[in-house]
């Protein structure tokens, strides 16, 4: 009985989801077209940045896992044994976080560099 429901209702949620999702749009541009704005205005900003954040971003994951493997391995300290699998998984999910946000940072700091040195 419920497993004849469950496609029935993800079916009819995920078109009341894009039917709503479809509707409050086209609400939205119709207010702002009420108010004088031009709803397509909004989307034509450029982001200059966006290809230097998520390239430092994937040189700092890959950074990540290169050192949680180094370290799992025994490269940079002592090798793990089978018994320490979770400390391994903790080590390259550590590793991926914290050379994630620091391609992030870094990103940041190259773009508010070049912020600060516009007229």
């Amino acid at each position: 009985m419920i497993g004849e429901l469950v496609p029935i209702v993800l079916f009819v949620g995920a078109f009341a989801l894009v039917f709503g999702i479809r509707y409050f749009l086209n609400k939205e541009k119709m207010a702002m077209i009420e108010r004088g704005i031009d709803p397509g205005l909004r989307k034509s900003t450029p982001k200059p940045f966006i290809s230097l954040k998520f390239g430092l971003l994937m040189v700092g994951v890959g950074l990540g896992l290169l050192v949680a493997l180094f370290t799992v391995r025994g490269v940079f300290g002592p090798r793990m044994t089978n018994g320490e699998e979770g400390q391994a998984v903790a080590v390259y999910f550590g590793s991926i976080f914290i050379f994630g946000g620091l391609g992030l940072i870094t990103s940041y700091a190259i773009e508010k560099k070049w912020l600060d040195q516009q007229p």
